[in-house]
């Protein structure tokens, strides 16, 4: 019999300001980064008011991650240094390596009604695979496969596998699963996961039970100290549940159906030197990485 996963801890996103005034909500990126390793950040940027995200993210560096970008509604411009351009619509997924560096923007816009949104995942590159050379795919959304399972469960599979099927995000160093799914009323879904991974999953609509034993462990805002542990507990919108080690997770609907991104992977467990967009592994090479890119040095791969 398969061990199923319990809570080791939730939290609830919380609002942020990041690019030039964007308004967003981070469920990861505050912690210490062993609780969700590889996953260094997750934030939710939906929004109905245009003046929370038309100012965006104009140019920026990256060095040492990869980001994985998921659209809900509206749309997301992007450019950068190796000559890319594009934009991602709803349903469509978008991932960069950064690699050794790479610069570029990201410009949201809002749909007929004004909303825009969707999720981006950082994912951490090995020490091995810092200094790689940088890249950028798009995937449109009728390239990304809608499985059903059972009892009205459907998963858009981004990366990964689920019931044999395997998603188009494929080569992500740290190979990702990472799925949206929508659980019907009074349905339980479970998904396997190998002993060892990292899993969490994030609600964006609706609640459920994300225990096998209904339980739900919340900490301070700091995410530092156990304050509150409640039985029986529906966990709704908004809310970071990142589980203990097992071999599955089982997530239980009442009368209500849910919603949430789910994410697994194996740690790097290595140490992470990270200052706003660069992660690496000492201070010394964060240092490096800010000094080159005040002088102009940063980029080591360069459109041809």
């Amino acid at each position: 019999m398969s061990t199923t996963r319990k809570i080791k801890k939730v939290m609830k996103s919380r609002p942020t300001l990041e690019g030039a005034g964007v308004h967003l909500r981070r469920a990861i990126g505050f912690d210490e980064t062993s609780l969700t390793d590889p996953f260094l950040l997750l934030d939710d940027f939906r929004s109905n008011n245009p003046e929370f995200y038309l100012p965006g993210f104009p140019w920026h560096p990256h060095r040492g991650i990869e980001t994985i970008t998921y659209m809900l509604d509206g749309t997301v411009e992007h450019g950068d240094s190796l000559g890319n351009m594009g934009v991602i619509r709803v349903g469509d997924v978008q991932w960069m390596t950064a690699g050794s560096g790479i610069v570029h923007q990201e410009m949201p816009k809002g749909d007929s009604k004004g909303a825009m949104g969707g999720f981006q995942l950082w994912a951490n590159l090995p020490a091995k695979d810092k200094m790689s050379n940088p890249r950028y795919r798009e995937v449109k959304q009728d390239q990304i496969p809608k499985v059903s399972i059972g009892n009205g469960v459907v998963a858009r599979v981004i990366a990964g596998t689920v019931a044999r099927i395997e998603g188009p995000v494929r080569d992500v160093v740290t190979h990702p699963t990472y799925l949206d799914v929508i659980i019907p009323p009074n349905t339980t879904f479970t998904q396997p996961v190998p002993r060892g991974q990292t899993a969490f999953a994030y609600v964006f609509e609706g609640a459920a039970y994300f225990d096998p034993n209904r339980d739900s462990y919340s900490f301070d805002m700091k995410g530092n100290n156990y304050f509150d542990f409640k039985r029986d507990c529906l966990l709704g919108s908004e809310n970071l549940i990142v589980y203990e080690d097992g071999e599955e997770v089982a997530i239980t609907t009442l009368e209500k159906p849910v919603r949430f991104l789910f994410g697994a992977a194996q740690p790097l467990r290595e140490p992470v030197a990270w200052y706003g967009p660069i992660v690496m592994n000492t201070q010394e090479q964060l240092r490096v990485a800010f000094d080159e890119y005040s002088k102009g040095t940063f980029l080591k791969y360069k459109k041809k």
